[in-house]
């Protein structure tokens, strides 16, 4: 290391080493090391110095020093220490960065020979094989991320006192200007790097405390990194293979319907299409001649004989949707050539059956963009449409409104004489559109022109060696895929006769195809492997049956990679019934590329089946391996034979430009051939992407000019050019960069003892998007008898064998009720639709597995925080960096009332007895029943006659003592403030409790005790029949009824005159007890003073402008708080009016507090959240119970609440009542705690509250940045500061940083009050000290984070207006991986995962995060909530949910204020007390 400086005094020398020393010490050095360590690059080294040094320069700056002249420090030549590394390493490591983060390509070489080790892994012989299984030999997980932290580019130094001085520079750096932080250039050589951290020296961009908090920008996911041991491809570049030229055929027709013109004039009577029933009876066979009089028929009423406005309806070229059940080829086949003779474009698709059919809108979405308007079906099925009330189809959800024509014969007209169709040679026109549904479950249309049907007409009669008057029997589909291309379209080319199953047939007897090639001595036929796996269940029933007359039995789906297994069983059963091992023939095809592949038989020079056995954990990289059979991490592939004549192949990568890909590597099958699709309907964007590809080599030149169809299949190609597919492109899921196959995984489930538990094709495997990461979804359906513990048996088994065999986790596992998957129309599990209703939540399983703890890998680094704060951390600290310290105070008492009045109202019962003696008769409050009607009145005399009766009876009957506690025991009414005066008036202290719930005593009437017993009390005064209550047999099987102090009611006193009023001694006497539980479940009662019961009173006057004048209305609970001084209080000390509407009537009667507000005209009023939600939710459906209610009398619409804002709730209220006059402007928050029940409320004449979005991830580091919508800003009360607070350092925090609230103002609680007498451990709360700064004021700490901000707005003396932001309370928050998180801004993102989720509410158990969602809606959605509750909790705040607890309505407890007890709940939940509809305990 060179330290090059200009030379300064020797102490300056020896203390700037000291600090080094500690610095090494503090970053886990030894002080020994030198600084050169190339651990740490160069400006990390000189950042974290600089901050020391600054520490040098502060105590310089206030020093004189003997021998140094005794200069202060400013004299001093400032100096920058520029420290160099051996940039070797740093370079290095910095390029092993690059390297990482860029994808390297190895040049390809051309080769066009296959590789010769892949004939190791293929290994020619009949289709025997195993079973595509899986493994628990994986070939090595993944390397953890390096854990390199980001390096810091730029430090807070004190630059303007700095200049730097560079001298004896190594050689070797380039000569350049430097700028310094004064601006002077020095000529100096010096490195880039040092030169970039030096300009930004005078412009600090981050934050300079690491010791402090990890930023917002070091908390990112974590970035799988690739595994250095992955297996790579090693081989040659595969160059394009071509396939065999097709065949010059002699008389070969021009196109398809030459082809059917011919046969149906020539041929008239050979049979085309034999139709069966559901019993297997032949009931319609469609000659040619036939099919040709019947198109022509329906060409000419389609073109002639539908008009609109007397216009023809279709013209050349509409497109023409062909709605026609799978029982109906006949018809089906009649429309499709007869829209080809009208030169109209047909659309087959499925029939719809309800309005809810599974992608039905999509469908419709394809027909609108198509623009269809008339829809072919036949009069069977369009009778079996829903229909409207007019008769008429009804237009189904996402449909164009269509025209519905059916086609059967008393409904088409026979062509003039003089009408021909005019039958074209093949062209480039469109013949017709197919559709396809995508993974995502989008549904497009691809158009296929005349030649390209003709084209692959004729590949797929030489590839099949098709001959005329041939049987075939076709299984599938007739109106898509190979269904359609082999069976109507081909065989008309060839005159073959088709015989169609239908599928209601296969669905009755799985046989029924076998028994027709036997019956027919068919020569071909098409199915999938399913139905080959059916007929194996019930090859038992017939032993007659023969299948020596195939000579191909072709497979369509045979690229599925499971589908061998059927072909191997298949063949084992049959081949001593005629089945010869040659003619099993699977296909691969895709909707795009039409026919890819398809194996010869062995007479058309087919080359011998082939199968391979590769290495699964190889193929999720993308490369192949071969492997044994003996273990179970390997897949099984067959060969789906040779590419198809004509066409031209190649592999190319997956993903981004389409490179050609190596022998052994895994690439998207690309084809070339004048037999493919042609465009996605519309869709020129991602028809240019797929059907318009060109390859290129490695150095990028196009391996040809002729574009390449994608066919989204996965393969290679091995020995003798045969094609080999390992999987789909919609059924691929990435997973940390790893591939996967759906089918594999279905595969490995099936394995898993499929038969007992659930139905074998009635599995969905997919991925779902969660935490920038796709994450494997298996559902299946549930057998009727399997048990919950059987079940979740299987699913524990099937997540082993995923594990083991796929190395990859299972994300959910969910198990629905037999019969309940969205079916696709032939049968099997609509995938999308699936997909689409997991992640809507509309999928309602019975059992469900998470495993979100085992999955997810890329959480953010959980945050470290330093066991002690740093020097560094403190001089910063004490600095604040140049902000405004964040202080704030209300209105000065002093300067706005009389202090002789102030002295005159010092003492709540003097006040009372003025009031009585100079406005008796002044109603003080009006108490209103559930019907709106007054219950009670109080004037002044009234109440201080009351109260006098009271303390009386307190004397008399009670033998109490002056500074006795007095529990008051009274539903909220005038009883409850009399007796609270009474006890004043008596010397005692009061202590207001609320009554226990008569039916609900079991858990009410024990918190009543404990506050009767905490507080000490040494008389109950409280109503008869509550006294009743409390002595009763049911109190007694709740708590100790002998144990109870003296109770006395109130209902009959005596009217004795009280000898005299007890006069306090002090105002610091204590005049009453608040008790109140908290939301974390703790009870405890703060002593207010005489003193600060009045400054309470005087400053809440004050900001609501309150005078004898004025009414209010209150609608809280009167027992603690902001509540019970409204209530009880306030009215007295300002002399106004208080309407009071008990909380509980609006049960009864919704609209009663709204309603009072408007009868009387109320400026100022005070609710709880409990009692806007009711409202907003009550009232938001009955508007008519609102009628003449006028709420524009109303200035100030208070909630009084202990938490943050819900801004949320008060908007809804806001919009909901706007109509009846309600501002928005006068609907605010205030906010309280126990150490000081008023510390914000908005008051009537000051500043607007604003709103300021706020960055969540910030809150997860105690500090804020701008963005997410948090809270409203708050009036601080008159006579109150406020100043944020470090919580662990204590020290003054800067303008707009978080930390705790700590309040001072006259009206602070005194303390806690506990049975024991411990206040000592609880008095840093009331009597707080600064750590520095203003030490000598005494501040209470409010337990709650929050900031401050100065605003734009000004307040009522012209100044800017200082708002509080409140966030949370601290202990309320949840420490989960070294990151606060508040519970509300959890329990918001899971209220809006799903409209069925009423409330929830979260805490932690055992470092668990628990989620307790209550359910509003039928019960079958319980278990669709598990999942989007651990999805959004995911996405939104990086945690992972360690348990869920669905629960009916109201169990989660509430307090009087509408906030929510999650201790309480807690409890119930570990005592097993909460009855949950179900619990699911992710993995």
């Amino acid at each position: 290391m060179h330290v090059l400086a200009l030379l300064f005094p020797s102490w300056i020398l020896r203390m700037s080493q000291m600090l080094l020393q500690i610095y090494k010490i503090s970053i886990g050095i030894s002080p020994q090391m030198k600084i050169t360590d190339s651990s740490k690059p160069t400006y990390w080294v000189l950042y974290n110095c600089s901050v020391y040094f600054r520490g040098v320069f502060i105590i310089t700056a206030q020093c004189h020093v003997p021998g140094a002249g005794s200069l202060p420090f400013p004299h001093y030549r400032p100096v920058i220490i520029i420290l160099t590394t051996d940039t070797s390493s740093a370079s290095e490591d910095e390029g092993s960065l690059r390297r990482q983060g860029r994808i390297s390509s190895t040049p390809f070489q051309s080769h066009s020979n296959v590789e010769p080790w892949l004939n190791r892994v293929i290994q020619g012989s009949s289709t025997s094989s195993s079973a595509s299984s899986t493994s628990s030999h994986p070939g090595g997980k993944p390397a953890a991320a390096s854990n390199t932290a980001p390096a810091t580019t730029a430090a807070t130094v004190l630059a303007d006192l700095m200049v730097a001085s560079v001298r004896g520079v190594p050689r070797g750096y380039s000569s350049s200007i430097l700028e310094t932080a004064d601006g002077v250039p020095v000529n100096s050589r010096v490195s880039s790097k040092i030169q970039q951290l030096l300009n930004t020296l005078k412009r600090p961009k981050r934050p300079p405390l690491k010791e402090f908090f990890v930023d917002d920008f070091e908390e990112l996911l974590e970035v799988q990194q690739p595994d250095p041991n992955q297996p790579k491809p090693e081989g040659n570049q595969v160059n394009v293979l071509k396939g065999e030229p097709l065949g010059v055929v002699t008389n070969w027709p021009p196109s398809l319907l030459a082809a059917l013109q011919r046969w149906g004039t020539t041929q008239s009577k050979a049979p085309c299409l034999t139709a069966l029933d559901t019993t297997g009876k032949a009931v319609y066979t469609l000659t040619y001649g036939k099919l040709w009089s019947r198109s022509l028929k329906l060409a000419y009423t389609l073109l002639n004989k539908l008009t609109t406005k007397n216009e023809p309806l279709l013209k050349p070229g509409d497109r023409v949707a062909l709605v026609f059940p799978n029982s109906d080829p006949v018809m089906f086949m009649v429309a499709f050539y007869g829209c080809l003779l009208a030169e109209l474009i047909p659309v087959p698709i499925e029939v719809p059956l309800t309005r809810k059919d599974a992608g039905s809108q999509q469908i419709g979405f394809l027909l609108g963009s198509c623009g269809v308007t008339l829809a072919l079906t036949t009069d069977a099925c369009q009778k079996g449409l829903p229909k409207a009330q007019t008769g008429e189809v009804v237009t189904f959800k996402g449909w164009p409104r269509l025209m519905w024509f059916v086609i059967d014969g008393k409904h088409l007209a026979k062509p003039a004489k003089d009408w021909h169709p005019q039958v074209r040679d093949a062209s480039a026109e469109i013949a017709y559109i197919e559709y396809k549904t995508s993974k995502e479950g989008s549904t497009v249309g691809i158009t296929v022109s005349h030649a390209s049907m003709l084209a692959h007409c004729h590949a797929l009669t030489q590839a099949c060696g098709y001959s005329e008057a041939e049987t075939l029997t076709n299984v599938l589909d007739f109106k898509r895929e190979a269904g359609l291309w082999h069976g109507v379209l081909t065989s008309v080319m060839n005159r073959m006769h088709v015989i169609s199953i239908p599928y209601a047939l296969m669905k009755v007897n799985p046989l029924s195809w076998i028994q027709k090639v036997c019956s027919y001595k068919a020569r071909v036929a098409v199915v999938k492997s399913r139905d080959m796996h059916w007929s194996l269940l019930a090859q038992r029933d017939q032993r007659d049956v023969s299948l020596s007359s195939l000579r191909m039995l072709i497979v369509a789906d045979g690229a599925n990679p499971w589908s061998i297994s059927s072909c191997d069983a298949f063949l084992n059963v049959f081949q001593s019934r005629g089945l010869r091992p040659e003619v099993i023939c699977p296909c691969a095809s895709s909707s795009e590329a039409l026919t890819v592949a398809i194996r010869r038989p062995s007479e058309l020079g087919g080359p011998p089946p082939g199968k391979a056995v590769l290495s699964m954990n190889c193929l999720s990289f993308g490369v192949i391996r071969v492997d044994t059979e003996e273990k179970l991490s390997v897949l099984t592939v067959q060969d789906v034979g040779q590419i198809m004549p004509g066409a031209s192949m190649c592999v190319v990568k997956v993903d981004g430009t389409p490179y050609l890909c190596k022998a052994d590597e895994v690439g998207e099958i690309c084809v070339n051939s004048g037999a493919t699709g042609t465009a996605y309907f519309g869709l020129l964007g991602i028809t240019k992407n797929v059907f318009e590809a060109i390859p290129v080599t490695a150095a990028g030149i196009p391996v040809s000019d002729q574009p390449f169809t994608r066919t989204g299949l996965l393969g290679f190609v091995g020995p003798d050019y045969l094609v080999f597919v390992v999987g789909k492109l919609d059924g691929l899921m990435t997973v940390s960069g790893r591939r996967h196959n759906a089918d594999d995984v279905v595969a490995t489930a099936l394995a898993v003892e499929p038969m007992k538990f659930v139905y074998r094709g009635r599995i969905a495997v997919f991925s779902v998007p969660v935490l920038h990461d796709d994450r494997i979804v298996l559902v299946a359906e549930q057998r009727p008898d399997a048990s919950e513990e059987d079940s979740f048996q299987w699913m524990s088994r099937v997540l082993q064998a995923i594990d083991s065999i796929h190395q990859v986790g299972v994300y959910c596992l969910a198990l629905v009720p037999a019969n309940t998957l969205p079916k696709a129309p032939l049968g099997g599990i609509h995938i999308s639709e699936t997909k689409q209703r997991f992640l809507e939540g509309a999928l309602h399983p019975c059992n469900v597995l998470m495993c979100p703890h085992t999955c997810v890998t890329n959480l953010p680094k959980p945050r470290q925080k330093q066991p002690d704060v740093g020097p560094a951390s403190m001089i910063v600290g004490n600095l604040v960096a140049g902000k405004r310290i964040a202080q704030a105070s209300g209105r000065d008492v002093s300067q706005l009332e009389d202090n002789d009045q102030a002295r005159k109202f010092l003492y709540l019962a003097d006040v009372l007895q003025w009031r009585a003696q100079t406005t008796p008769d002044h109603p003080l409050f009006l108490l209103l029943n559930s019907k709106g009607t007054v219950a009670s009145t109080a004037s002044c005399i009234q109440l201080h006659k009351r109260a006098e009766r009271v303390a009386v009876a307190l004397m008399e009957k009670g033998r109490l003592n002056v500074g006795d506690h007095v529990a008051l025991v009274y539903p909220p009414g005038v009883d409850l403030i009399a007796t609270f005066y009474g006890c004043l008036y008596a010397g005692c202290v009061p202590i207001t409790v609320r009554p226990p719930h008569p039916q609900n005593l079991a858990t009410t009437l024990p918190t009543v005790k404990m506050i009767v017993e905490v507080s000490k009390s040494a008389c109950i005064l409280t109503t008869q029949a509550i006294m009743k209550l409390l002595r009763s047999k049911e109190a007694a099987a709740a708590v100790d009824i002998k144990t109870w102090p003296t109770i006395l009611d109130t209902d009959d006193m005596p009217k004795k005159k009280l000898a005299s009023v007890f006069r306090p001694t002090s105002p610091d006497m204590l005049a009453y007890l608040d008790f109140s539980v908290s939301t974390t479940g703790i009870l405890a009662g703060v002593k207010m003073s005489h003193a600060a019961t009045s400054a309470l009173c005087r400053s809440i006057k004050l900001q609501c402008e309150l005078y004898p004048s004025r009414q209010i209305a209150i609608c809280l609970d009167p027992y603690c708080g902001l509540g019970f001084a409204l209530w009880c209080l306030c009215s007295i000390y300002s002399g106004h009016q208080s309407i009071l509407v008990p909380p509980l009537e609006l049960e009864s009667n919704v609209s009663l507090w709204l309603s009072a507000v408007s009868q009387y005209k109320v400026r100022v009023t005070f609710c709880s959240y409990s009692v806007m939600e009711i409202c907003t939710k009550g009232l938001g459906t009955q508007t008519d119970v609102l009628r003449g209610v006028n709420l524009s009398c109303v200035r100030t619409c208070m909630v009084v609440a202990e938490e943050r804002p819900r801004i949320s709730l008060t908007q809804s209220f806001s919009k909901l009542f706007k109509d009846l006059g309600l501002s928005a402007r006068a609907v605010s928050t205030t906010f309280g705690c126990r150490v000081n029940v008023a510390i914000c409320l908005q008051g009537t004449a000051g500043p607007d509250p604003t709103t300021v979005y706020v960055d969540m991830r910030a809150l997860r580091h105690d500090r804020y940045s701008l963005c997410y919508s948090i809270n409203p800003s708050m009036s601080i009360l008159p006579g109150v500061k406020v100043i944020i607070a470090h919580t662990e350092t204590k020290g003054p925090l800067g303008d707009s940083h978080l930390g705790e609230i700590w309040v001072s103002s006259p009206h602070n609680a005194t303390g806690y009050y506990t049975v024991y007498g411990e206040e000592a451990l609880h008095a840093d709360h009331f009597t707080a000290r600064l750590s520095f700064g203003d030490t000598q004021t005494l501040w209470a700490r409010t337990g709650y984070l929050g900031f401050l901000r100065r605003t734009e707005l000004t307040d009522a003396s012209g100044e800017r207006h200082d708002a509080l932001y409140v966030v949370g309370s601290l202990d309320e928050t949840l420490e989960l991986r070294g990151m606060r998180y508040h519970p509300i801004d959890i329990e918001t993102s899971v209220i809006r995962a799903h409209k069925s989720i009423a409330e929830c509410a979260v805490f932690t158990w055992t470092n668990l995060l628990v989620v307790v969602v209550e359910l509003e809606g039928s019960e079958q959605e319980a278990l669709d909530l598990v999942a989007l509750v651990t999805n959004v909790v995911l996405e939104e705040h990086y945690l992972i949910v360690g348990v869920v607890v669905i629960v009916d309505p109201g169990v989660i407890p509430i307090n009087s204020r509408g906030e929510k007890q999650r201790m309480h709940l807690r409890d119930g939940f570990l005592a097993d007390q909460l009855d949950p509809i179900y619990v699911a305990y992710n993995m």
